[in-house]
């Protein structure tokens, strides 16, 4: 009962954004809203890792720090452009090898940390 419930509910508000005018805007907005405010708990949950492992952090390298921060950024952009990037085969290769590159730096960097 509460399948039949739900499948409704979803199928009205498709409903809505399919026959309302302006619908397709309205929920354009939801989705940016709901967008931004999962990019925006992904920060706060960032910063709270680091508030967390703040000594271990200042505990790096000056190159382990480079490296884990570079590939950080290098993580942030690649969420930032998917969009542009994704839309050629050449721009998924890239995405893939930069997201590749970036874990493997970030697992490489924690490994050679806790080696000591």
């Amino acid at each position: 009962m509460k399948l039949a419930r739900n499948i409704a509910i979803v199928a009205l508000l498709a409903f809505v954004v399919a026959v309302l005018p302006g619908g397709d805007n309205a929920a354009r907005a939801v989705l940016a809203a709901i967008s931004l405010t999962f990019l925006a708990l992904i920060g706060l949950a960032g910063r709270e890792l680091y508030r967390q492992n703040q000594m271990s952090y200042m505990g790096l390298t000056d190159r382990q720090r480079l490296i884990f921060v570079g590939a950080l950024g290098a993580l942030v952009l690649m969420v930032a452009g998917a969009d542009e990037l994704t839309r050629t085969g050449l721009g998924v290769v890239l995405w893939l090898v930069v997201i590749a590159a970036s874990v493997f730096a970030i697992v490489r960097v924690v490994g050679e940390s806790r080696a000591y």
